[in-house]
């Protein structure tokens, strides 16, 4: 299936609802992270002790940490599905396959910025970073 190509518009038009698609996931994350070092911390204690940790408290740990992947999963592919490229979820990095001088070339935004403002080659990432 060939990527879709953005306009400079169309892809600028989309920093307003992207803004808020990170602003919604960034509390989600930060919530996996937070129950993902709980799990961890209920399974080293099982291993260490025996059985301090219950097996209930894990697989209850273990149940809202799939959950919350799975919401995050689903917020992120509502971007990708769009033909946005998501680079890093913590960041709010993405790049939209665009067309320059008859080259693909990768539109670059990071949550917080107010539009676009760069493009990098396809194949260099963030650091490649070259201002519009």
């Amino acid at each position: 299936m060939m990527e879709r190509l953005f306009t400079y518009e169309e892809a600028n038009e989309l920093v307003p609802w992207l803004e808020e698609r990170f602003d919604a996931i960034a509390p989600m994350r930060d919530e996996l992270v937070d129950r993902q070092e709980a799990l961890l911390g209920l399974l080293r204690r099982r291993r260490s002790n025996g059985h301090s940790s219950s097996e209930e408290e894990i697989a209850a740990a273990e149940g809202v940490v799939t959950r919350l992947t799975r919401q995050l999963q689903d917020a992120v592919k509502e971007i990708t599905d769009r033909g946005i490229l998501v680079r890093d979820v913590g960041r709010g990095l993405v790049d939209f396959p665009s067309d320059r001088e008859n080259e693909t070339v990768y539109l670059c935004w990071l949550r917080g910025e107010p539009s676009i403002d760069w493009w990098h080659p396809t194949n260099t990432g963030f650091a490649g970073r070259r201002p519009l």
